[in-house]
């Protein structure tokens, strides 16, 4: 168990520590503590210190399945590794996050891979509720937040009148109890058949 003394001595050290094992740009300037960031393209567009972790990408494809489960101690890093594998997969990527890290030298890997997939994302850390109720618009809050994002399905030729209909209906604040619980399935499909490719969903704090 760490004290709040131990905690401030271990952010000096590693302060320390930075301006001597790599935590130095190019320019001479020196890197931020990602302290409560957990967003990979911040971390790494905003010049934060990123532990290199993308061996994890490699680890995956090299033992391909077709559900994987994370189980780690608690501020192990797994929100920023999920925030991470959506990056390097996403379609419309910025391939130069991933510059200068261990995948990168994989170039038969990133050729096949990065940037490849669609990908559905969702944390459900924020889902505390003390009501049934209350954590059913949580969730529906989340489903209508990851919809938002994939909008230009609106504009699809490959999807039917009957398909944006069911997607106009995962945006709805009012969403039926039954579109919920199908609502990735459903979000995925659509995905799948826009793009033709197969889909890649994260869910983060599955355990809420």
């Amino acid at each position: 168990y760490l004290t709040g003394q131990m905690i401030k001595l271990s952010y000096i050290y590693f302060y320390l520590l930075l301006q001597t094992e790599g935590g130095i740009t190019e320019m001479g300037e020196l890197l931020k503590l990602p302290v409560g960031i957990d967003d990979f393209e911040k971390i790494r567009k905003e010049k934060f210190y990123y532990v290199d972790k993308t061996k994890l990408i490699e680890q995956i494809l090299e033992q391909w399945g077709e559900v994987n489960l994370f189980t780690r101690p608690r501020r192990f890093g797994k929100t920023l590794n999920m925030s991470m594998l959506r990056y390097f997969f996403e379609i419309g990527t910025d391939v130069k996050l991933f510059e200068e890290l261990f995948i990168a030298q994989n170039h038969e890997l990133c050729e096949k891979y990065m940037g490849k997939y669609p990908v559905v994302s969702i944390s459900l850390k924020s889902i505390n509720a003390d009501s049934y109720s209350k954590a059913k618009a949580q969730l529906i809050k989340l489903v209508n937040r990851e919809g938002r994002r994939v909008q230009f399905l609106m504009d699809s030729d490959r999807l039917t009148a009957v398909d944006k209909a069911l997607f106009t209906a995962l945006l709805d604040r009012e969403m039926e109890e039954d579109t919920l619980v199908s609502s990735l399935q459903e979000l995925t499909e659509l995905l799948e058949i826009h793009f033709g490719q197969q889909v890649i969903v994260l869910i983060d704090e599955y355990d809420v």
